[in-house]
């Protein structure tokens, strides 16, 4: 994540649902460079889909590059994606994003961040 900087003690409340929200807006509004935006170039993400849509076979993308065209295949398969912000949830260095999509199903996604932010 890059952004403005955060207590290493703790990630304060007010920070970590204002990034939810945008990070939820990000991602209804279905730009790509904006949801891109909420992360650092070097960044990694794992997922079971990586595999199942034969992005990589380790589940693992690294780098904004990699993950760019799997999450503009997303966006394209997904004309109506829509998420529903339902928690957020504070840890020391991360916050975990509770929503639902358009499909009713809940998901949640950890965000780690670092003293950047």
């Amino acid at each position: 994540m890059n952004a403005r900087a955060y207590d290493a003690r703790m990630i304060d409340r007010s920070f970590a649902d204002e990034l939810a929200r945008e990070w939820i807006a990000a991602w209804n509004s279905h730009d790509l460079e904006r949801i891109l935006a909420h992360y650092d170039d070097a960044f990694s993400m794992s997922s079971p889909l990586i595999v199942q849509r034969g992005f990589d076979p380790s589940g693992t993308l690294r780098g904004k590059e990699k993950v760019r065209p799997y999450w503009r295949a997303g966006l394209d398969a997904t004309p109506a994606l829509n998420f529903t912000l339902e928690a957020v949830f504070v840890g020391p260095s991360s916050i975990a994003i509770l929503y639902t999509n358009q499909a009713g199903r809940r998901t949640v996604e950890v965000l780690i961040l670092d003293e950047s932010r």
